[in-house]
């Protein structure tokens, strides 16, 4: 498909009404080109916890259009939003969320149980991206069994493993030691370097150096685009 994986259009988020009313996001432009490594900055406040939410399609906006991959947003009930967000977004945090006392490889699968995929080609393509993060060898560990940084790179498989549009890292090295952060942020730099889209949230500058473009989120509108 072509085209870009993000369109957001004068995107508008307000929660509650009046004088009390607060607008967390105010015509807020964006567009990530399919293939692009991009970096979203912005301080505590500044509306992209509220853009990471509308793009992961955990909200939806007031007003204004987001199309991922293509597809109007708006056009979705929470039941369809459900099933766009497992298709269309591998999503990374920065707890890891593996499933405890649960192998790495059935925290892999996950995904491609809840969009009914059959065990055999579960099995292999939960391998295949365990494989692509170099963890095919603790495929039978529980997470309690593996380092932070481990556990990170096994988050990054499961977010793989249903080959999405886009990987959304959301402060992926936030819990991680430093050598830990620089075989996670490996990864991401090699998954776009064969062409996968990733957006990483974060608020480090080291960190979205590894990104080619960085937006800054101010007061809920794009502040600053930095190349």
């Amino acid at each position: 498909m072509s085209g870009p994986v993000i369109e957001v259009r004068d995107l508008r988020k307000t929660y509650g009404s009046g004088d009390t009313a607060v607008h967390a996001l105010r015509g807020l432009n964006l567009t990530v080109g399919r293939g692009e490594y991009l970096a979203i900055m912005g301080a505590s406040g500044s509306g992209k916890s509220t853009l990471l939410n509308i793009l992961g399609c955990l909200d939806v906006p007031t007003s204004g259009s987001y199309l991922l991959d293509g597809i109007d947003t708006a056009e979705f009930d929470e039941s369809r939003l459900s099933l766009l967000r497992n298709r269309k977004i591998g999503f990374v945090f920065q707890s890891f969320n593996l499933i405890p006392r649960t192998t790495a490889l059935a925290n892999v699968e996950l995904p491609l149980v809840y969009a009914g995929v059959k065990r055999a080609e579960r099995r292999e393509r939960a391998h295949a991206a365990l494989e692509l993060v170099g963890l095919l060898d603790r495929a039978h560990h529980a997470p309690n069994e593996l380092s932070g940084g481990q556990q990170q790179r096994v988050a990054i498989a499961r977010a793989l493993v249903t080959s999405p549009a886009m990987v959304l890292a959301d402060e992926p090295t936030g819990n991680l030691d430093t050598a830990s952060s620089r075989e996670v942020l490996g990864i991401l730099d090699r998954l776009n370097a064969i062409g996968r889209t990733v957006v990483l949230i974060t608020h480090e500058d080291e960190v979205a150096e590894h990104a080619s473009r960085t937006v800054r989120v101010v007061d809920g509108q794009v502040a600053e685009v930095l190349v």
